[in-house]
Protein backbone atom coordinates (compact mmCIF):
# COMPACT_ATOMS: atom_id res chain seq x y z
CA UNK A 1 0.00 0.00 0.00
CA UNK A 2 3.25 2.43 1.12
CA UNK A 3 4.58 1.69 -2.27
CA UNK A 4 1.58 2.26 -4.10
CA UNK A 5 1.23 5.72 -2.31
CA UNK A 6 4.77 6.40 -3.37
CA UNK A 7 4.33 5.50 -6.85
CA UNK A 8 1.06 8.37 -7.03
CA UNK A 9 3.13 11.14 -5.40
CA UNK A 10 5.89 10.78 -7.56
CA UNK A 11 3.82 10.37 -10.34
CA UNK A 12 1.35 13.52 -9.17
CA UNK A 13 4.86 15.45 -9.31
CA UNK A 14 6.32 14.37 -12.41
CA UNK A 15 2.94 15.61 -13.99
CA UNK A 16 2.98 18.90 -12.34
CA UNK A 17 6.99 19.13 -13.04
CA UNK A 18 5.74 18.55 -16.94
CA UNK A 19 2.62 21.05 -16.74
CA UNK A 20 0.13 17.90 -17.63
CA UNK A 21 -2.85 19.14 -15.61
CA UNK A 22 -5.18 17.29 -17.61
CA UNK A 23 -3.38 14.06 -17.37
CA UNK A 24 -2.79 14.88 -13.24
CA UNK A 25 -6.58 15.37 -12.59
CA UNK A 26 -8.05 12.54 -14.52
CA UNK A 27 -5.04 9.55 -14.85
CA UNK A 28 -6.69 7.61 -11.73
CA UNK A 29 -10.46 7.82 -13.04
CA UNK A 30 -9.28 7.08 -16.86
CA UNK A 31 -6.84 4.02 -15.13
CA UNK A 32 -10.30 2.54 -13.20
CA UNK A 33 -12.07 3.07 -17.01
CA UNK A 34 -9.04 1.53 -18.85
CA UNK A 35 -8.88 -1.95 -16.19
CA UNK A 36 -12.77 -2.19 -16.62
CA UNK A 37 -12.75 -2.06 -20.29
CA UNK A 38 -9.22 -3.57 -20.85
CA UNK A 39 -7.76 -0.78 -22.54
CA UNK A 40 -4.52 -1.28 -24.27
CA UNK A 41 -1.42 0.42 -23.52
CA UNK A 42 -1.56 2.73 -26.69
CA UNK A 43 -5.88 3.07 -26.15
CA UNK A 44 -5.02 4.50 -22.45
CA UNK A 45 -2.56 6.41 -23.46
CA UNK A 46 -4.95 8.17 -25.97
CA UNK A 47 -7.13 9.11 -23.15
CA UNK A 48 -5.03 10.57 -21.64
CA UNK A 49 -3.66 12.89 -23.86
CA UNK A 50 -7.19 13.35 -25.37
CA UNK A 51 -7.99 15.06 -22.07
CA UNK A 52 -5.00 16.75 -21.52
CA UNK A 53 -5.50 18.45 -25.35
CA UNK A 54 -9.37 19.26 -23.79
CA UNK A 55 -8.05 21.13 -20.94
CA UNK A 56 -5.88 23.03 -22.67
CA UNK A 57 -8.21 23.54 -25.59
CA UNK A 58 -10.99 25.05 -23.19
CA UNK A 59 -8.35 27.81 -21.26
CA UNK A 60 -7.52 28.81 -24.34
CA UNK A 61 -10.50 29.48 -25.49
CA UNK A 62 -11.27 30.78 -22.16
CA UNK A 63 -8.40 33.21 -22.45
CA UNK A 64 -9.24 34.38 -25.95
CA UNK A 65 -12.84 35.04 -24.91
CA UNK A 66 -11.61 37.46 -21.70
CA UNK A 67 -9.18 39.29 -24.11
CA UNK A 68 -11.65 39.85 -26.75
CA UNK A 69 -13.94 41.86 -25.01
CA UNK A 70 -16.81 40.59 -26.90
CA UNK A 71 -20.59 40.98 -24.96
CA UNK A 72 -20.98 37.61 -24.02
CA UNK A 73 -24.45 38.14 -24.37
CA UNK A 74 -24.35 38.22 -27.78
CA UNK A 75 -24.44 34.89 -29.60
CA UNK A 76 -25.40 32.82 -32.42
CA UNK A 77 -27.78 31.06 -30.94
CA UNK A 78 -30.09 34.05 -29.87
CA UNK A 79 -29.74 36.04 -32.65
CA UNK A 80 -32.90 35.83 -34.59
CA UNK A 81 -31.45 34.31 -37.72
CA UNK A 82 -35.37 34.01 -39.50
CA UNK A 83 -35.23 38.14 -39.42
CA UNK A 84 -32.55 37.82 -42.24
CA UNK A 85 -32.46 37.43 -45.87
CA UNK A 86 -31.57 34.00 -47.15
CA UNK A 87 -28.39 35.47 -48.98
CA UNK A 88 -27.07 37.19 -45.42
CA UNK A 89 -27.96 33.47 -43.69
CA UNK A 90 -26.11 31.74 -46.43
CA UNK A 91 -23.27 34.21 -45.96
CA UNK A 92 -22.90 34.12 -42.18
CA UNK A 93 -22.60 30.45 -42.48
CA UNK A 94 -19.79 30.45 -44.72
CA UNK A 95 -18.07 33.54 -42.51
CA UNK A 96 -18.09 31.08 -39.07
CA UNK A 97 -15.78 28.76 -40.84
CA UNK A 98 -13.40 31.56 -40.97
CA UNK A 99 -11.57 31.07 -44.37
CA UNK A 100 -11.78 35.35 -44.64
CA UNK A 101 -9.44 35.83 -41.84
CA UNK A 102 -6.67 33.58 -43.70
CA UNK A 103 -7.00 35.77 -46.57
CA UNK A 104 -7.46 39.61 -44.50
CA UNK A 105 -10.92 39.90 -46.16
CA UNK A 106 -12.87 42.35 -44.42
CA UNK A 107 -16.89 42.08 -43.01
CA UNK A 108 -18.93 45.11 -43.86
CA UNK A 109 -22.47 45.23 -41.84
CA UNK A 110 -24.67 48.53 -42.68
CA UNK A 111 -28.14 48.68 -41.63
CA UNK A 112 -30.57 50.63 -39.42
CA UNK A 113 -30.33 51.35 -35.83
CA UNK A 114 -31.12 48.63 -34.39
CA UNK A 115 -31.22 46.30 -37.78
CA UNK A 116 -28.74 43.64 -35.56
CA UNK A 117 -25.72 44.45 -36.57
CA UNK A 118 -22.91 44.56 -33.52
CA UNK A 119 -24.96 41.09 -32.56
CA UNK A 120 -24.21 39.66 -35.16
CA UNK A 121 -20.88 40.36 -35.89
CA UNK A 122 -20.09 39.84 -32.13
CA UNK A 123 -21.79 36.21 -32.57
CA UNK A 124 -19.76 35.70 -35.54
CA UNK A 125 -16.41 36.96 -33.70
CA UNK A 126 -17.52 34.35 -30.36
CA UNK A 127 -18.02 31.10 -33.23
CA UNK A 128 -14.59 32.16 -34.78
CA UNK A 129 -12.97 32.47 -31.00
CA UNK A 130 -14.53 28.93 -30.57
CA UNK A 131 -11.80 27.85 -33.33
CA UNK A 132 -9.06 29.55 -31.26
CA UNK A 133 -9.18 32.76 -33.27
CA UNK A 134 -8.08 35.74 -32.13
CA UNK A 135 -10.67 38.23 -31.95
CA UNK A 136 -10.95 41.93 -30.42
CA UNK A 137 -13.90 44.19 -29.84
CA UNK A 138 -14.89 47.43 -29.55
CA UNK A 139 -16.21 50.44 -30.41
CA UNK A 140 -15.16 52.92 -32.77
CA UNK A 141 -14.99 56.00 -30.05
CA UNK A 142 -13.25 53.56 -27.74
CA UNK A 143 -10.57 52.36 -30.54
CA UNK A 144 -10.24 56.65 -31.28
CA UNK A 145 -9.07 57.25 -28.11
CA UNK A 146 -7.17 54.84 -27.79
CA UNK A 147 -5.25 55.62 -31.09
CA UNK A 148 -4.68 59.18 -30.36
CA UNK A 149 -3.17 58.21 -26.94
CA UNK A 150 -0.55 55.80 -28.68
CA UNK A 151 0.03 58.63 -31.11
CA UNK A 152 0.35 61.46 -28.46
CA UNK A 153 2.90 58.90 -26.66
CA UNK A 154 4.64 57.98 -29.76
CA UNK A 155 3.68 54.47 -29.03
CA UNK A 156 1.52 54.07 -31.94
CA UNK A 157 3.93 51.75 -33.75
CA UNK A 158 3.33 49.73 -30.70
CA UNK A 159 0.03 50.09 -30.68
CA UNK A 160 -0.32 49.14 -34.12
CA UNK A 161 1.72 45.78 -33.42
CA UNK A 162 -0.94 44.47 -30.49
CA UNK A 163 -3.65 44.95 -33.05
CA UNK A 164 -1.76 42.93 -35.43
CA UNK A 165 -1.66 39.79 -32.74
CA UNK A 166 -5.64 39.56 -33.62
CA UNK A 167 -6.77 37.95 -36.62
CA UNK A 168 -10.27 39.99 -36.77
CA UNK A 169 -10.99 43.31 -35.72
CA UNK A 170 -13.91 44.47 -34.82
CA UNK A 171 -14.92 48.09 -34.84
CA UNK A 172 -18.49 48.86 -33.62
CA UNK A 173 -20.81 52.38 -34.83
CA UNK A 174 -18.39 54.07 -37.10
CA UNK A 175 -20.03 57.54 -37.84
CA UNK A 176 -22.54 56.80 -35.21
CA UNK A 177 -20.96 60.39 -33.66
CA UNK A 178 -19.15 63.38 -35.74
CA UNK A 179 -15.34 63.42 -35.06
CA UNK A 180 -12.38 66.03 -35.81
CA UNK A 181 -10.33 65.75 -38.54
CA UNK A 182 -7.54 64.76 -36.14
CA UNK A 183 -9.53 61.41 -34.60
CA UNK A 184 -10.36 60.54 -38.46
CA UNK A 185 -6.91 60.74 -39.54
CA UNK A 186 -5.68 57.94 -37.27
CA UNK A 187 -8.31 55.77 -37.94
CA UNK A 188 -7.22 56.23 -41.69
CA UNK A 189 -4.24 55.09 -40.45
CA UNK A 190 -5.45 51.82 -38.95
CA UNK A 191 -6.73 51.25 -41.90
CA UNK A 192 -3.84 51.72 -44.24
CA UNK A 193 -2.18 49.68 -41.23
CA UNK A 194 -4.53 46.68 -41.40
CA UNK A 195 -4.76 46.65 -45.57
CA UNK A 196 -3.83 43.47 -46.65
CA UNK A 197 -2.84 42.38 -43.05
CA UNK A 198 -5.51 41.94 -40.94
CA UNK A 199 -9.26 41.65 -40.89
CA UNK A 200 -11.51 44.29 -40.07
CA UNK A 201 -15.44 43.73 -39.47
CA UNK A 202 -16.70 47.18 -39.33
CA UNK A 203 -20.77 48.29 -38.34
CA UNK A 204 -21.94 51.67 -39.25
CA UNK A 205 -25.77 53.19 -39.98
CA UNK A 206 -24.07 55.20 -42.79
CA UNK A 207 -23.63 54.00 -46.17
CA UNK A 208 -20.85 54.92 -47.96
CA UNK A 209 -22.52 57.46 -49.86
CA UNK A 210 -22.41 59.78 -46.78
CA UNK A 211 -18.71 58.33 -45.50
CA UNK A 212 -17.39 62.27 -46.38
CA UNK A 213 -18.95 63.47 -43.37
CA UNK A 214 -17.22 60.99 -41.30
CA UNK A 215 -13.51 61.47 -42.74
CA UNK A 216 -13.86 65.57 -43.92
CA UNK A 217 -12.21 64.95 -47.34
CA UNK A 218 -13.04 63.29 -50.11
CA UNK A 219 -9.76 61.82 -50.80
CA UNK A 220 -9.30 60.32 -48.00
CA UNK A 221 -12.77 59.09 -47.82
CA UNK A 222 -11.99 57.50 -51.44
CA UNK A 223 -8.67 56.01 -50.03
CA UNK A 224 -10.45 54.55 -46.77
CA UNK A 225 -13.48 52.65 -49.21
CA UNK A 226 -11.29 51.85 -51.35
CA UNK A 227 -9.00 49.59 -48.24
CA UNK A 228 -12.29 48.16 -47.00
CA UNK A 229 -13.70 47.00 -49.83
CA UNK A 230 -11.04 45.92 -52.18
CA UNK A 231 -11.45 42.50 -50.00
CA UNK A 232 -14.79 42.23 -48.21
CA UNK A 233 -17.78 40.86 -47.79
CA UNK A 234 -20.81 43.64 -47.36
CA UNK A 235 -23.73 42.54 -44.92
CA UNK A 236 -26.71 45.02 -45.60
CA UNK A 237 -29.40 44.26 -43.02
CA UNK A 238 -32.06 46.84 -44.79
CA UNK A 239 -34.37 45.67 -41.83
CA UNK A 240 -36.60 47.09 -39.08
CA UNK A 241 -35.25 47.46 -35.73
CA UNK A 242 -35.01 44.66 -34.01
CA UNK A 243 -36.28 47.01 -30.62
CA UNK A 244 -38.63 48.24 -32.28
CA UNK A 245 -40.55 44.85 -33.84
CA UNK A 246 -40.71 43.45 -30.47
CA UNK A 247 -41.81 46.88 -28.84
CA UNK A 248 -45.04 46.55 -31.60
CA UNK A 249 -45.64 43.01 -31.08
CA UNK A 250 -45.70 43.64 -27.33
CA UNK A 251 -48.48 46.51 -27.90
CA UNK A 252 -50.26 44.30 -30.30
CA UNK A 253 -50.10 41.43 -27.19
CA UNK A 254 -51.63 44.00 -24.79
CA UNK A 255 -54.39 45.20 -27.82
CA UNK A 256 -55.29 41.23 -27.64
CA UNK A 257 -55.22 40.86 -23.92
CA UNK A 258 -57.30 44.21 -23.78
CA UNK A 259 -59.96 42.84 -26.02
Amino acid sequence: MGQRTDTEAQLTNCLKELHLPGIRQSYEEISRSAEQDSLGYKEYLMALLDRERELRRNNRITKLLRESRLPMEKTISNFDLKRLQPKIVHQVKALVAGDFLDRSENILAFGNPGSGKTHLLCAIGRELIQQGRRILFTTCSLLIQELLIAKKGLQLGKYFKKLAGFEGLIVDDVGYVQREREEMEVFFTLLAERYERGSILLTSNLPFSKWETIFKDPMVTAAAIDRLVHHSIILELNMESYRMSEAKKSKAIKVEVNQ
